[in-house]
């Protein structure tokens, strides 16, 4: 067909559920060239709705909504007063990833965490990184998430970060970006699989002209990556997802991880350590657990070395970490390289620890422990992101362009009183995806970002082909995580 043609072809084939989507070319549309054509890997499904009506859209909306609430797929607001389980919020319209471009992702995925690792594992131990002067001593060591307990130690086979979650945009220049690195404990890789099998419930036939990567692996691939890190000599590993209980906002995805691999779910009241091991009670007597997948925050894991008042934990283990009878993923003190001052240093950690140029950029990144970097945020706020190096979940931001001049102030003297807390970036313009909005019951633009998930194990890697992407449901939003109101898609990362 010549190009004039299937130009012609892409324009009409939008179908009656785009008829009222409005593009602001300011975006980089996935869906949509600027002139109004539909980019190539979108052409098929948009073939396949072309007949659809809103009203049918509708239908389909409400079925997969109860098809979560079925499932128990749920997550906590914090934010709202008293916190409220919601429904996760899914959006059916998928977010397509050429394989060429999934490649590039995934590529510079492994780069950058294996960097990391290697950082981490420098830091509590020979320190080198500082010594060269790469990174400033003082910036490490005032770093909330600075571990001291970790120094001159190295967990087995040497990992830190056994699982990654990155998060990256694609900015209006057509080029993705990492947003930051969570190597604590991220989330969110159950939704990733609960979206597919909501996805092939509602539209079973779509996954059969498109050749989409399957996610359904994740499970098994985590197992056996937990696996490949049990202590020596442990041929047949115990294994455990430690959750802090029922009222954690992830406690969905702890259960829903535990399951699939076949695995037991404990609470710390269920294990205890014994003359240097851990063991998990049951019925049958104490049984020795060899590695430890704990989701509650590493303040709470053991109250002999960090709160005192944690009840979530378990005392001693972290002696019995250290003596390498019981493996944990992650290990304390990774936050360290999730401090968001740290991470506008990850492109010279990249090159340094691996002599390569970062396949994936940074947004540039103002560090306001910086003077005179502090200052152009102070006099540049409007046209920036002001963020907590601490924070997570979208907390603690400001968005520059829609603060008011009373929220700036106030801002401007939190900066001021702690510079080493803040960090600023300029206004990156999300890509935009067309969303069903409930409220106006046609497609919308709205931004998404991206989260890729990693792991690592002895002697092996693995990323889930096709992450989760994270949509800011309220019109206009930057803010695309769902304790601020956000929802997500379904990713399909394919061959053509």
């Amino acid at each position: 067909m010549p190009a004039k043609a299937e130009n012609n072809a892409r324009q009409e084939n939008v179908g009656a559920l785009f008829q009222n989507y409005s593009r602001n070319d300011a975006f980089f549309d996935e869906m949509f060239e600027k002139d109004g054509t539909i980019r190539k890997h979108y052409i098929k499904l948009s073939n396949y709705l072309q007949d659809f009506q809103i009203q049918d859209f509708e239908n389909l909306n409400e079925y997969a909504k109860v098809s979560f609430f079925n499932q128990g797929i749920t997550f906590n607001v914090y934010s709202e007063e008293g916190g409220t389980e919601r429904i996760f919020p899914f959006d059916l319209f998928p977010r397509i990833i050429p394989n060429k471009e999934w490649i590039k992702i995934e590529q510079g995925v492994i780069q950058r965490n294996k960097a990391l690792n290697l950082f981490i594992s420098d830091l509590y131990n020979e320190k080198k990184i500082l010594k060269d002067g790469i990174i400033p001593h003082e910036l490490v060591f005032s770093s909330k998430y600075y571990n001291k307990y970790m120094s001159d130690f190295r967990p087995f086979g040497n990992v830190h970060v056994h699982i990654a979650g990155t998060d990256i945009i694609k900015h209006s220049d057509g080029e993705y970006y990492v947003l930051e690195d969570n190597l604590r404990c991220p989330s969110g890789v159950s939704y990733v699989l609960a979206n597919r099998i909501a996805m092939k419930k509602t539209f079973p036939h779509l996954f059969f002209r498109y050749n989409i990567f399957p996610v359904n692996d994740y499970p098994m691939q985590l197992l056996r990556m937990m696996h490949s890190i049990a202590p020596p000599n442990v041929s047949n590993p115990t294994c455990v997802l430690l959750t802090p209980g029922m009222y954690n906002s992830a406690y969905y995805e702890h259960t829903f991880l535990a399951h699939q691999m076949g695995i037991q779910l404990v609470e710390g009241r269920d294990l205890f350590v014994d003359k240097n091991f851990v063991y998990i009670k049951t019925i049958y007597g104490p049984e020795r657990v060899d590695v430890i997948y704990t989701r509650v925050d590493e303040d709470f894991l053991d109250p002999l070395v960090f709160r005192k008042d944690s009840l979530l934990g378990i005392p001693g283990i972290f002696a019995v970490f250290r003596a390498g009878n019981v493996s944990i993923i992650n290990c304390p003190g990774n936050g360290v390289a999730d401090d968001k001052a740290v991470y506008s240093y990850v492109p010279e950690i990249i090159k340094y620890y691996l002599n390569e140029e970062p396949i994936l950029k940074n947004v540039p990144t103002y560090r306001c422990v910086n003077e005179k970097e502090m200052k152009y945020v102070l006099d540049n706020m409007e046209k920036m992101v002001v963020k907590p190096v601490d924070e997570s979940g979208g907390y603690g931001v400001l968005i520059g362009n829609r603060a008011s001049q009373k929220e700036i102030e106030d801002y401007k003297e939190k900066i001021k009183a702690n510079p080493r807390k803040y960090i600023a970036q300029p206004i990156m313009d999300l890509s935009v995806l067309a969303t069903y909005a409930e409220d106006t019951k046609q497609f919308e633009q709205r931004h998404i970002d991206l989260r890729v998930f990693c792991l690592m194990g002895k002697d092996m890697t693995y990323v889930s082909k096709g992450g989760l992407t994270r949509v800011a449901l309220k019109r206009g939003s930057l803010i695309v995580n769902s304790s601020q109101g956000g929802g997500s898609k379904d990713t399909w990362a394919m061959e053509f």
